[in-house]
């Protein structure tokens, strides 16, 4: 799935993104730590994982050229 990112404070690590179909879903400072991402921007486009129930991200990563090599 993917989304751009909505908000992210790069003090805490924490933010959210909003998703194609309009719903914004937070992340945690832990998702974006194990990301290996180290800055986000706003608008920023990303692939993310969301929990079972689709409330919040679970993994973010940045897709490279190809569809194995992911960023992230």
């Amino acid at each position: 799935m993917q989304g751009s990112v909505h908000t992210f404070d790069e003090h805490s690590g924490a933010g959210s993104v909003l998703l194609d179909d309009g719903r914004e879903v937070p992340f945690t400072a832990e998702v974006f730590g194990a990301s290996a991402l180290r800055h986000l921007r706003a608008g920023q486009r990303l692939s993310l994982d969301l929990d079972a129930g689709g409330r919040a991200v679970e993994r973010l990563w940045i897709v490279g050229i190809g569809d194995d090599q992911p960023i992230g």
